[in-house]
């Protein structure tokens, strides 16, 4: 049979079940776009960029990958630089994304074509595997080959370049491959003698602690019996803040070293034996590696590269979480351990003292006329779904939802972490809304971040989506401001320009609500709560006082300016006071 190219892509889309594409058309692009409009199960949908694009692939595959993982169609050369950022961030914090990208033509013999660079080089640090495909016939193997990349393993993105000669002129094929052929391998199974070992160690310790990331987020039910069976209490990264219930008595917060809250740091302290599910060590998670880690470390993680990166284990599980975690329950039940209520524990009342006394150490904090983050994210969570998805860009405002904002059972939570993109939470927010019209859906993102791709509300409005985006504004890039202003008395380059956040809901057709103090919390997020149920994207200007620092800010300043050399933290300490004496 005779097909062209971008029938045989669309082809191969529908039959790993794509339900949307994102992207701008473009030359390069226009014949897959044709097909699109005729198929029947894929929806392609436009953006204002293609970096929000690959930050709405990327929610679609957190927040609701059996809808098909989140796909991008971008011209060559200029569109995928502009979707740099969020593959890059899929890369890094383990989110599977199929990439089809056009390509120049391969059948002229021309040089200097219209977009001609290498995207396949170009791809090589951001992507888990890059194809060009040349032939008709390895169109719809090498998509499905791809997407099989894509979701094995520690999942990722990957990149499909399909010429726009084969596009755009049918060639023959013998047969059209069966996505079934291209099924990922299962995980690896647990080694049983690490499972038994790992289990001696966790039922003969001391104080043992369950610290638990983003690969755990499928094993929610296994990590609160192991934790209730053995008592332990539980922090996550912050990728993983979802992964274990903040409702739950022995959840103690996000990290547990100098930059978490208090809670976390006195549960785990003296901790003599760390389970880690599904968690890399990073430096954001960890807060610049301030952390202390016992010498008896079980690490579990579907990806070997991740152990001893940063902390040696004492025993390593590569694994899937879930499996992982069942078999080790079922060996500490062999030992005769069982589940006990959390109510029962020292430990879990210990952390609900602790987590009450700094809720109101931030309750008391004099904002100034400006709104109190404790009491808006008080506010928010009483009216909230409990399995609402909370989406959160990169900045201060980061922190303070990590700290203030406890994610209950059945809630979900996607941000930025490695990578660490700004921008991310209004696209995100958009492709976690498509793909879960179902769910509540809202953003908490920063005016600086929120400056970068806030005209993707205009899509938003026109599909009438029901959605929220807490602003929070204070005129600065605050995390940097703040990491300036500490040491060096000053804040360059961190000011913003003063931005009409009502003028930006006009233009865009979002509805605008005004947050200006703390009298207005309640009335606020109900209004933009009502005003989105009526299907309407809306911006809550949040005059937001970020004059009360994050325990995670100061946690980080004070690890990294202790582990300067003691002449250079003499010099920066001496500067920082010259400055605030001398002006």
């Amino acid at each position: 049979m005779k097909k062209t190219g971008a029938w045989l892509a669309v082809h191969a889309l529908e039959q790993l079940g794509i339900q949307w594409t994102f992207g701008i058309p473009g030359m390069h692009t226009t014949e897959l776009y044709d097909e699109l409009a005729q198929s029947a199960t894929i929806t392609p949908l436009l953006v204002t960029h293609e970096g929000c694009a690959s930050f709405m692939a990327d929610a679609v595959s957190r927040t609701s990958p059996e809808k098909g993982i989140g796909v991008l169609l971008l011209v060559p050369a200029a569109g995928l630089t502009h979707a740099a950022s969020g593959i890059g961030e899929a890369r890094l914090a383990g989110i599977p994304m199929l990439i089809l990208s056009g390509g120049i033509r391969t059948d002229l013999g021309k040089r200097y074509q219209l977009h001609e660079i290498d995207q396949l080089a170009l791809a090589g640090e951001l992507t888990k595997a890059a194809f060009r495909v040349l032939r008709h016939e390895d169109v719809v193997p090498t998509i499905f080959e791809a997407h099989r990349i894509a979701i094995s393993g520690e999942p990722g993105p990957v990149l499909v370049e399909l010429p726009v000669n084969l596009q755009l002129l049918p060639g023959e094929i013998s047969e059209l491959p069966r996505r079934e052929a291209f099924a990922p391998p299962p995980p690896p199974a647990p080694d049983i003698v690490a499972i038994r070992e790992a289990a001696d160690l966790l039922r003969t310790a001391r104080k043992p602690a369950l610290y638990v990331g983003w690969g755990a987020r499928h094993a929610v039910g296994e990590c609160v019996a192991l934790a209730e069976m053995l008592q332990m209490p539980v922090a996550t990264t912050l990728q993983g803040l979802a992964a274990f219930p903040a409702d739950h008595p022995l959840h103690a917060g996000f990290g547990f070293g100098a930059s978490a809250v208090p809670a976390a740091r006195n549960a785990f302290k003296d901790c003599d034996c760390l389970l880690a599910v599904g968690a890399r060590f990073a430096e954001v998670a960890t807060g610049s590696y301030g952390i202390e880690v016992p010498q008896q470390l079980i690490h579990i993680d579907i990806n070997p590269a991740v152990f001893d990166a940063n902390y040696p284990a004492r025993i390593k599980i590569a694994a899937d979480a879930r499996a992982a975690l069942r078999a080790l329950g079922e060996a500490l039940r062999s030992h005769g351990l069982q589940a006990v209520p959390a109510s029962e524990s020292n430990t879990a009342r210990a952390i609900v003292r602790d987590k009450q006394a700094y809720r109101a150490a931030w309750l008391a904090h004099d904002s100034r006329g400006r709104v109190n983050p404790a009491r808006f994210f008080e506010a928010l969570r009483r009216q909230s779904a409990d399995d609402a998805i909370t989406v959160v860009d990169d900045g201060n405002h980061t922190y303070l939802t990590a700290e203030l904002f406890p994610i209950h059972g059945g809630g979900q939570l996607i941000l930025p972490t490695d990578f660490n993109a700004m921008g991310y939470a209004v696209p995100a927010a958009i492709g976690a809304r498509l793909a879960n019209p179902q769910r509540e859906v809202f953003a908490i993102v920063g005016d600086g971040a929120f400056l970068m791709t806030c005209m993707e509300l205009a899509n938003a409005a026109a599909r009438r989506m029901p959605l929220v985006i807490y602003v929070f504004r204070d005129g600065e890039l605050a995390q940097i401001s703040q990491a300036q202003e500490l040491p060096y008395n000053r804040k360059p380059c961190t000011q913003l320009p003063p931005v009409n956040l009502e003028g930006v809901a006009l233009a865009t057709g979002a509805a605008y609500v005004a947050l200006p103090d703390d009298a207005r919390i309640t009335e606020a997020i109900t209004t933009a709560r009502e005003l989105a149920a009526a299907g309407r994207p809306v911006i809550v200007d949040v005059a937001i006082d970020y004059s009360k620092r994050s325990a995670f800010t100061l946690g980080v300043l004070k690890t990294n300016l202790g582990r300067l050399p003691f002449r250079q933290r003499v010099r920066m300490v001496a500067r920082a006071v010259k400055r605030r004496i001398g002006g």
